[in-house]
């Protein structure tokens, strides 16, 4: 029996051609998931045009440059598409694409890279296999299950989703489909951080008790005032499911700014660094904790003498948000020792323990080739990579779960199995389990 989605994104009347050539990939996808595109089946080296990775990449600000750099850089895989709201940024990726094969090739005049202002393009395009998607973060899931539903392969930054409901829905999707799917948590892809969770998994500290994560706060509501609209930019698209505010350039810049947008600061399109940069250390220490599969199942705000937002695991390890001596990064601590993490940087207390080989028959994680790397090789051999979609979501499950509690001030109690807030006594938590979800703008639904 074929199985069915249940998730499904749409925007306007007049889509019936995006809706005619994806409902016949969507049902194949679903009932042979275990085949192999044909174009990823290149050979090491050069490549043959007909074995290509064909790539579509959707969201091309400024973290979707590295991206694209990279995998415009690899022979196995082919450019073919970029989308985005911003008709200038949009021209730009354009043109560095087809400049990068015109150069390689020795044809001046290649114009093989399409452009499209419609993600929806993209998903229709039967000749595309795989979709890097770099878009605000409550444009992610409904672009990500388009493209599962598509029958492509997925890497999608982080953090994953807007909502805890939004990531079940995209694991049932990738489940569903059989699709390969890479969360862009790429610290999981670093050394130092494997390294750190390998000592922290096999007690080189002890037995785990305390555990600081660094980063920042809560997103807030966004009272910004209204200024012009940029030409180039369809700001109704950029918002899409996100309820309807006048344009401001601290949400989405133009072209020229020369820093990161701030929409993450707001509530209706990020987590603020809870989940920016949360998706990144919360993701650590799951990893190091062994709770890829699970998570806390109390949370406390600050307040009442509770110095920092706390998480208790139903193990007895507590996690604190902040409190690292004061750096970023993530601390473990045991009954034995500490493991402190960062980007480039590994501190252990007692020194000696860094510097400790793993035996064959301990605890070995997951070591990736690279975080696009990784992706590309489970593209290959159908099996999923370092940050699976399941892995994500229950990361941004830790980072969504801190900002609801921040957001209405009382304790939460949370059921990592059902993936629902429950009360004291098991029964479900029904005040605090309206936020699993948060309304979307019409027409864009997640059903």
């Amino acid at each position: 029996m074929q199985q069915k989605n249940h998730h499904s994104t749409s925007r306007a009347i007049g889509r019936r051609d995006f809706i005619k050539r994806t409902a016949g990939l969507s049902l194949a996808a679903a009932a042979f998931p275990a085949i192999i595109p044909g174009s990823a089946l290149g050979a090491n080296g050069a490549t043959a045009p007909s074995e290509r990775l064909t790539l579509g990449f959707v969201g091309m600000g400024k973290q979707m440059g590295g991206h694209l750099d990279t995998f415009l850089r690899r022979p196995e895989c082919q450019v073919v598409a970029v989308c985005d709201v911003e008709a200038k940024r949009l021209k730009l990726r354009q043109e560095t694409a087809n400049a990068h094969y015109a150069k390689r090739d020795g044809n001046p005049g290649y114009t093989g890279v399409a452009a499209y202002g419609d993600f929806r393009e993209i998903a229709g395009r039967d000749d595309i296999d795989a979709v890097v998607i770099a878009t605000p973060d409550h444009w992610h899931t409904l672009v990500s299950i388009a493209m599962l539903e598509a029958g492509k392969d997925v890497y999608c930054e982080k953090p994953l989703t807007l909502t805890i409901n939004e990531g079940k829905a995209l694991v049932r999707t990738v489940r569903a489909y059989g699709r390969v799917f890479q969360t862009g948590s790429q610290q999981r892809s670093s050394r130092e951080f494997r390294i750190a969770c390998e000592l922290v998994r096999n007690g080189r500290i002890g037995k785990v008790h305390t555990v600081h994560v660094n980063v920042g706060g809560p997103s807030v509501e966004c009272y910004l005032p209204a200024e012009p609209v940029p030409d180039g930019l369809d700001w109704d698209f950029w918002l899409g499911p996100a309820p309807w505010r006048p344009y401001n350039s601290d949400i989405a810049p133009g072209l020229d700014y020369e820093g990161w947008p701030n929409f993450r600061a707001y509530r209706d399109y990020s987590g603020g660094g809870m989940t920016d940069w949360g998706a990144h250390h919360f993701d650590i220490a799951q990893w190091g904790l062994g709770m890829d599969e699970s998570g806390p199942v109390e949370i406390l705000p600050p307040g009442d003498g509770i110095e920092f937002l706390t998480y208790k695991y139903a193990n007895g390890v507590v996690m604190y948000h902040g409190g690292a001596r004061g750096k970023a990064g993530v601390e473990f601590i045991g009954d034995k020792g500490r493991v402190w993490v960062n980007r480039g940087y590994l501190e252990t207390d007692p020194a000696v323990v860094q510097n400790e080989p793993i035996g064959p028959d301990e605890i070995h994680l997951y070591d990736s080739p690279g975080h696009h790397d990784d992706w590309l090789a489970c593209i290959k051999t159908r099996s999923r990579p370092i940050c699976d979609v399941a892995i994500g979501h229950r990361s941004a499950t830790v980072c969504h779960l801190g900002n609801i509690a921040y957001w209405i001030k009382r304790p939460l109690r949370w059921d990592p199995a059902k993936e629902i807030f429950v009360q004291q006594n098991g029964a479900p938590d029904v005040d605090a389990n309206r936020t699993l979800q948060r309304p979307m703008r019409a027409p864009w639904r997640l059903t």
